[in-house]
């Protein structure tokens, strides 16, 4: 049996630096302030440490998460920046500012963490522990607020234990934080619009932008911390190649995703075959599902059949993803 989970609290120091970095890149989930609200960090780049981060938040749904950078420059490395992107970057960072951006063609952040989208939602945050932290780490972290998804944003370390004590390993105390309200997101994907009002008034982007901020379509409304891409509605990575749900038979020329240790019947057949997770563990599943599905996409097969895979835990929101992947369009 696996022992229950501690949750530690420390003091905002240097050791507490020390151990968030160490912890993070572990795998591990560490709570720590920013001026908005106290954040759930994970390592950008690692899946399985973002799935337990879904897990650990409840009722995962996948949404895209917002990364956090030292500076602009590491922004970059993730992001590209049009003229009026630089503009607000420039004038707001660090800051209670998202940006919704263009991945790089090499952005190392994990498909998990962008529910598998072309876009990217990039922070620059300036809370001085949070700056340590990201300076310390040298990589981007994911940090969705931290508290049960549902529950209301935490602003002080106690609100984070009382929500989330035994599902996380860490949490960096830098007392209340500042601004008490989640970020603005912005997208920059073409004309700038306004996705979530939050820590930065609307009305300070409209005067850097000379110009007023865009509002969404009707029907897009970004979720706790989760920025929508323009256009893009709910939905998130959808192949071109046509999904069929609950397979337990492979037909010839049909590309496979697997689950568990006993592949479907007729793999043999099978144009591509991915699993998911051969030890049918959920976490790892959740972390291969975007990228398994991009890498059967572009293989060319007619079908991509997909075995059943469990409905509780992480496999609620992977069945939701795969679902709204397999919709008619």
């Amino acid at each position: 049996m696996t022992a229950p989970l501690v949750t530690r609290v420390s003091r905002a120091d240097a050791a507490a630096v020390g151990d968030a970095v160490r912890c993070l890149k572990a795998g591990g989930l560490v709570a720590f302030p920013t001026e908005t609200v106290y954040g759930l960090g994970a390592n950008a780049t690692d899946g399985r440490a973002i799935a337990r981060l879904y897990e650990a938040k409840g009722r995962p749904a996948f949404n895209p998460l917002i990364a956090h950078v030292a500076d602009l420059a590491a922004a970059r490395a993730l992001a590209r920046f049009d003229a009026e992107a630089e503009i607000l970057a420039e004038a707001f960072w660090p800051g209670p500012l998202t940006l919704v951006l263009p991945k790089t063609a090499g952005c190392p952040v994990a498909e998990l963490a962008t529910a598998g989208l072309d876009s990217i939602a990039v922070r620059v945050p300036h809370h001085p522990v949070a700056q340590k932290i990201l300076a310390a780490f040298g990589r981007p972290i994911v940090a969705p607020s931290a508290n049960r998804s549902g529950h209301v944003s935490p602003t002080m370390a106690a609100h984070v234990l009382a929500d989330l004590r035994g599902r996380i390993d860490l949490i960096v105390d830098g007392g209340s934080t500042p601004v008490g309200v989640e970020s603005t997101i912005i997208a920059c994907l073409g004309e700038p619009m306004l996705l979530r009002p939050g820590g930065l008034p609307r009305d300070a982007i409209e005067r850097v932008l000379k110009r007023p901020l865009a509002e969404p379509p009707a029907g897009i409304v970004p979720e706790d911390d989760a920025p929508i891409a323009p256009g893009m509605l709910a939905s998130h990575y959808a192949p071109r190649t046509p999904l069929r749900l609950e397979a337990r038979h492979v037909a010839a020329g049909e590309a496979l995703l697997g689950f568990g240790a006993k592949l479907a019947a007729g793999n043999e057949g099978a144009a591509i075959a991915l699993n998911l997770s051969e030890r049918g563990d959920l976490i790892e599943a959740a972390a291969n599902l975007f990228s398994h599905l991009r890498a059967l996409d572009a293989a060319g097969a007619k079908t991509i059949a997909v075995m059943p895979i469990p409905h509780d835990g992480l496999g609620e929101a992977i069945n939701d993803r795969l679902a709204r992947a397999a919709a008619p369009r």
